[in-house]
């Protein structure tokens, strides 16, 4: 074997592609760790330069949020308007029904106050039934009014008869007593009408007048 055989032996040729690996990246390529180096410093950007867009993209649902609320705010004002105004009518129909069954009534308190006037009442059965119907009426809180001397209110009662310049109406008499439940009259009394005293009177008139 001759010296350019040993030589060729001992020297054997290297790929260039390995040297290459072996050498690592050139100084004019970028690293590995340099694109991802970069790579992180987009991504530290990116929800910077997205928060503009993200609270734009929000603003519609946040105005579609304060409607919905505002009509719900809405429909609950008015429900309970409703619930209000159902109870009120339900209240009045009660007190109408009330006042009209009672107002029925009235013709019996008035046979059963010509019977007490008539001594009829003073005992016996008829005096327990009568004194048990007054009860109930009372319970319903039904008052009579109408009594000689009261003044004359025109709402509360009809006049049938006047006597008098009618300076200062008084009731004369009484042909029948008004009733009220309440605050609502049920009937108006049915009244005779005179001329009541006049101060100058009332004082000639008085117990120290004497």
């Amino acid at each position: 074997m001759g010296a350019d055989d040993t030589d060729q032996v001992n020297d054997p040729a290297v790929d260039p592609a390995a040297e290459e690996t072996f050498a690592g990246p050139s100084a004019g390529e970028p690293s590995a760790a340099d694109d991802g180096a970069a790579t992180d410093d987009t991504a530290a950007d990116a929800p910077a330069a997205d928060a503009p867009a993200a609270e734009q993209a929000r603003e519609p649902e946040k105005d579609e949020l304060a409607e919905r609320t505002a009509d719900l705010q809405r429909l609950s004002a008015e429900f309970a308007n409703y619930r209000r105004r159902v109870a009120r009518d339900k209240q009045a129909d009660i007190e109408n029904a009330k006042a009209s069954v009672l107002s029925e009534l009235l013709p019996v308190l008035d046979d059963l106050d010509r019977a007490r006037q008539h001594g009829d009442l003073e005992s016996g059965p008829l005096k327990s039934v009568a004194d048990k119907l007054e009860g109930v009426f009372k319970a319903q809180g039904v008052a009579s009014f109408g009594a000689e001397g009261d003044a004359f209110d025109p709402a509360v009662h009809e006049a049938v008869q006047h006597e008098g310049d009618g300076s200062n109406p008084v009731i004369g008499s009484v042909f029948r007593k008004g009733y009220t439940a309440g605050d609502r009259v049920l009937r108006t009394a049915m009244v005779a009408v005179v001329d009541g005293p006049t101060g100058t009177e009332s004082a000639t008139d008085g117990p120290d007048s004497a």
